[in-house]
């Protein structure tokens, strides 16, 4: 396989380069002498971005793209071998690598790494611990899968010798990365289309472990069902957060404000700190936990860990505020996921507004039919639900399921859903239905947000 070096820059070109993944791995490469270029299907905020530092950028996906000066062709996992970019890289010979691969290889021009996985928290987690290591001076590269306020997008770049980036078990990217600490958040059921089920999902996560070496450590929380399977036998350090009593950092004296923020005592090898979040719900908490114990284990005091965390008030589409009408309070959310429902909605409900609204896009056909009982039971947490149709991402079969089955099954369990159409139809619904002080939440990672900001705008 291509092995990049960052002391020897040479001509890479990524096919899908918009994407929030590939363009911070492009732009890592830009600032480390790398030429790039990279097409995808349309412009965006992210590849003019890379434009004006010198990558470029084409519009479509056409073999003409490949010339024989490239040194590597990189793709994502969206790539197939039909794409004509990939196809003219295999006639002309150049070697092709992932983006996990790339972004596994780049892991090891920095002595240290850290991989944030999970099911789902990694993009709070990772940009919680890029926070505090700012506020501790450790100049950290950072690939974040969201735009982060503090570093102005998805990326920054660090010269410390310290990279941080998410780590996606998503057909088993993360099996491509090399750590030299792990964090593992939570293994739960996700992206049925790819894993045959939770124990081999658990499978996946033990060897993404084991990638560890023995100098380096496994961050995991004692939360996750039979936890001690999954860092069994390892050789490197194990360190545990989280609600069981021998974890080495456990939260105690949680209380909460009128908008759900979290004040929360913090205790690991016999000290005690007091934290607080500007984000709501116990989840963050546990996120919050994971970004400590990764910040210490890297060196950072508890001065950095105190301010870091509280000027973390979050990314964008992780219950970000998109304005108001009518009295109404617009936050969009990019969760898509049952748990991640849950944890959103569970702290909307504990911020006293009239009413909560949920306005959902199921994210994938395999993922709504695999979950179709804990949609059901999380969605219901909202005070009324309405539902648009599946986004279907990559899949293009509709699999025997709709956004009306969920909206029975949601009427059944005693809370009200709605399927009124498109979005303008959505919109219009909402309009004549929402009323002053009440609280709606665009949520799933298509393209919902575009509802709230029409509300808002218009």
């Amino acid at each position: 396989m291509y092995q990049i070096d960052f002391e020897n820059p040479v001509n890479v070109h990524f096919i899908g380069i918009g994407g929030i993944s590939m363009s911070g791995l492009a732009e890592i490469l830009l600032s480390r002498g790398f030429r790039v270029s990279g097409s995808d299907w349309h412009k965006s905020a992210l590849t003019q971005r890379l434009e004006k530092g010198g990558a470029v950028i084409y519009e479509g996906q056409t073999g003409e793209h490949i010339t024989e000066g490239l040194d590597v062709v990189v793709y994502t996992a969206a790539v197939h071998g039909d794409n004509a970019e990939y196809k003219k890289a295999k006639e002309l010979g150049i070697p092709l690598i992932s983006r996990a691969q790339l972004l596994g290889q780049m892991m090891r021009n920095y002595e240290s790494a850290v991989a944030v996985a999970g099911t789902h928290g990694k993009t709070t987690t990772t940009s919680m611990l890029t926070e505090i290591l700012l506020k501790a001076d450790m100049d950290p590269t950072v690939s974040v899968g969201g735009i982060l306020p503090a570093i102005g997008g998805n990326v920054r770049i660090g010269y410390s010798g310290r990279m941080v980036a998410e780590a996606c078990e998503y057909t088993n990217s993360f099996l491509e990365f090399y750590p030299t600490l792990s964090v593992i958040l939570n293994i739960r059921e996700d992206h049925l289309d790819f894993f045959k089920g939770l124990e081999d999902i658990r499978s996946s996560f033990k060897r993404f472990a084991a990638r560890t070496p023995e100098t380096g450590a496994v961050i995991i929380d004692t939360g996750i069902e039979a936890y001690e399977e999954i860092v069994r036998g390892l050789s490197c350090r194990v360190i545990t957060v989280g609600p069981a009593p021998e974890s080495d950092y456990r939260v105690t004296e949680l209380t909460y404000d009128e908008q759900d923020h979290p004040s929360f005592t913090v205790e690991s090898g016999g000290e005690i700190q007091k934290l607080r979040l500007r984000v709501p719900g116990a989840h963050n908490v546990e996120n919050a936990l994971a970004a400590i114990a990764a910040a210490r284990e890297l060196g950072a005091g508890w001065e950095a860990v105190r301010d870091g965390l509280w000027h973390f008030e979050g990314t964008k589409r992780r219950f970000e505020l998109k304005g108001r009408f009518n009295g109404v309070t617009v936050v969009d959310d990019y969760a898509h996921h049952p748990d991640e429902i849950e944890a959103t909605l569970t702290a909307a409900r504990q911020m006293h507004y009239k009413k909560v609204w949920c306005v959902f896009q199921p994210h994938t056909y395999s993922r709504t039919r695999a979950l179709f009982g804990e949609f059901v039971r999380t969605l219901a947490l909202a005070d009324e639900v309405v539902l648009a149709d599946i986004f279907a991402a990559r899949e293009a079969c509709d699999q025997g399921i709709h956004s009306g089955m969920l909206a029975e099954r949601i009427r059944e369990s005693g809370t009200p859903a709605h399927c009124p159409g498109d979005f303008e139809k959505i919109e219009n619904f909402l309009r004549e239905k929402c009323m002053h002080g009440e609280l709606l939440i665009t949520m799933g990672a298509g393209d919902i947000v575009k509802v709230g900001e029409s509300l808002v705008s218009g």
